[in-house]
């Protein structure tokens, strides 16, 4: 397979991957997702951002968001999240450490 072929089809599959996430299940939360797979929606929008800065593309934490959500993150959120149970916010502090804290 060529470069590009390859770097088509791995995009094909992040826009499925958000497709899903967005569209198909838009029902679970971001702190379940953070305490099952460690990562979320908005770690994918700041990939997103961080990919975007790395090519000389200025965009902020916020673009990065609402380039990914396709909206305002509030508005997504008022629309899609709910409050978490204290366990779940103890264990988002463990994977949130765990998994976007480090920095290498």
């Amino acid at each position: 397979m060529d470069d590009q072929t390859r770097i088509e089809i791995e995009a094909a599959a992040f826009r499925r991957l958000r497709q899903h996430l967005m569209n198909d299940r838009p029902d679970v939360q971001n702190i379940d997702l953070m305490n099952l797979a460690g990562f979320c929606r908005n770690c994918l929008s700041r990939w997103y951002q961080e990919a975007a800065n790395e090519r000389g593309i200025e965009m902020t934490k916020d673009e990065g968001r609402e380039a990914y959500y396709g909206m305002p993150y509030d508005d997504w959120k008022a629309q899609n999240q709910t409050e978490a149970n204290p366990e779940k916010q103890a264990a988002f502090e463990k994977a949130f450490a765990e998994n976007v804290g480090k920095k290498d």
